[in-house]
């Protein structure tokens, strides 16, 4: 062994002490004061696999995995790692930026927002509002709203979701949304979109909301979700326990019996954000909802998961650059889609293509199980919010509805380009 990989070995021994938000004993709030998200940039073979050996080690958080188009990476790093960590990136020649100073800075100013006394998405809201929020919705649109369950979480709380419908005929258009718990983002975007679709007098979100039948899971990691917003703001995982291990959870995105775990697309390890669970559909998150869209597959036509952050949108495959037989359709209504939200004033870019081709190899998620497994499901995408870093997960509550605005843009444009396709 040579005197740089000794280096490496005792800087690594203390950045173990990373808090990963993993630990099932905890009962405060967590805090990140001080914590710093950096930008590295990876350049080369030796610095990928450098970065993997890092990773391996759970020594630090990775908000954004590898990218293979931009080469970054995002990482969030603990106030007393921070000079071992910059060392390390200096002994290996990686580049590095700081993107966020204090990461609880952030988490305060994101929950300084004022309660308006109405639920009108100037802040985000916790669990019991937005199901307080989806009962007086349901009461106030009883002809067009009807409410279904797909099962339990772990810990026992109902995961519902809203359908929206003015004919019985109308193709079926599916969002499942929060099934990472801290990005808060998606849900705040989906009872957004749910109230749009009500209430807007606009034409053509009248023809969306009028010719199509909408079954939208606002919260589908219930157990995770609580938990983000009473102990861990950055908690990503179910709240199941692991057998093999203290860490707790899973990552439900990772769980579906679609190639799961294949092509290194996911973790075995319990403690690692991308655990995929000791087998597909270990979770009853993903089992509820795998069963219920079995009950309606004949209706659905669309599949969409909302998450964040990096502002793209995401189609099959995440295990293989193979591309699927209607990748060019995918591509062109992907095209539509990003067009339409840079074309608003907020001119905010967005990537569009194939999971593995586009960021990452990702297996075992809901979008590749649904596209592979349901004939009538052709057209299926993960769409990755705002925004590219500056905020990352703790996105401030004034860009939620602009990222809600940038939605309903690239919603219109994707079912236009869709139905234009024949896909609907």
């Amino acid at each position: 062994m040579n005197f740089k990989y000794y280096v490496v070995l005792g800087l690594l021994a203390n950045l173990l002490t990373l808090a990963t938000g993993e630990n099932a004993g905890r009962s405060k709030y967590i805090r990140y004061d001080n914590c710093q998200v950096y930008k590295i940039n990876i350049k080369n073979a030796t610095q990928l696999q450098f970065l993997n050996f890092l990773q391996n080690q759970t020594t630090f958080s990775v908000w954004k995995d590898y990218d293979y188009i931009t080469e970054d990476v995002h990482v969030m790093v603990k106030p007393e790692e921070i000079h071992n960590f910059l060392q390390l990136l200096q002994n290996y020649e990686i580049e590095q930026e700081l993107l966020i100073e204090n990461v609880q800075d952030l988490i305060d100013l994101e929950q300084s927002y004022s309660d308006s006394g109405k639920f009108d998405w100037t802040r985000y809201y916790e669990l019991h509002e937005i199901e307080q929020w989806l009962n007086d919705t349901l009461l106030a649109y009883p002809n067009v709203t009807e409410e279904f369950i797909i099962g339990n979480s772990y810990e026992n709380r109902p995961i519902r979701g809203i359908k929206i419908a003015h004919k019985p005929d109308n193709p079926g258009i599916f969002i499942e949304s929060n099934i990472h718990a801290r990005e808060w983002i998606t849900s705040a975007t989906a009872t957004w979109f749910i109230n749009e679709l009500l209430t807007s007098q606009d034409d053509e979100v009248r023809d969306l909301a009028e010719n199509y039948n909408w079954y939208i899971i606002p919260v589908l990691n219930v157990d995770g979700f609580v938990f983000s917003h009473e102990q861990d703001r950055l908690w990503r995982k179910t709240r199941q326990p692991t057998s093999v291990s203290y860490c707790v959870g899973t990552d439900a995105n990772r769980n579906f019996d679609s190639e799961w775990m294949a092509n290194g697309g996911a973790s075995s390890n319990p403690c690692e954000e991308t655990y995929a669970g000791p087998q597909p559909f270990s979770e009853p998150e993903t089992t509820a909802l795998a069963e219920f869209l079995k009950s309606i597959q004949g209706e659905i036509k669309i599949y969409l998961a909302f998450h964040s952050y990096s502002q793209l949108l995401l189609s099959p495959y995440g295990h293989t650059d193979e591309p699927p037989e209607n990748y060019d359709d995918l591509l062109e209504i992907g095209g539509a889609f990003a067009t339409a939200i840079e074309s608003l004033p907020y001119e905010t870019p967005y990537r569009y293509g194939s999971t593995a081709t586009t960021i990452y190899i990702a297996s075992g998620s809901s979008v590749d199980w649904v596209y592979s497994n349901f004939d009538g499901v052709n057209v299926a995408y993960t769409i990755e919010f705002r925004d590219q870093g500056r905020f990352g997960f703790v996105l401030p509550p004034a860009q939620i509805i602009p990222n809600c605005e940038e939605l309903m843009a690239g919603m219109l444009a994707l079912v236009q380009k869709s139905r234009e396709l024949n896909y609907i």
